[in-house]
């Protein structure tokens, strides 16, 4: 893959992630982006290729709640889920 498309699929998705933590709070944004530091020592860019980060952080703070941010991302990315890696990126979060 060519390193510039990867780059801008990476800032797409870093994109629809903050929006919808964002969406549900800032409170929100700000505990995720700390728990991905924490426990894996990266940042919410690096979900693109962590999507399972991402899932159990959200999972664990937020229980059955998580499924609405998940929604959210899918529905930001949906006209880019044309692109092998933003389906994937899509189905670990699922």
């Amino acid at each position: 893959m060519d390193p510039i498309d990867a780059q801008i699929k990476k800032a797409l998705v870093a994109f629809a992630i903050e929006k919808a933590l964002i969406n549900m709070g800032e409170p929100v944004f700000e505990k995720v982006a700390k728990t991905l530091k924490d426990d894996y020592n990266c940042y919410i860019p690096d979900c693109y290729e962590h999507p399972e980060y991402l899932k159990r952080i959200l999972s664990d703070l937020y229980g059955n709640a998580h499924i609405a941010i998940i929604v959210s991302i899918k529905n930001s990315l949906e006209e880019f889920s044309q692109h092998e890696s933003i389906r994937r990126f899509i189905s670990v979060l699922e």
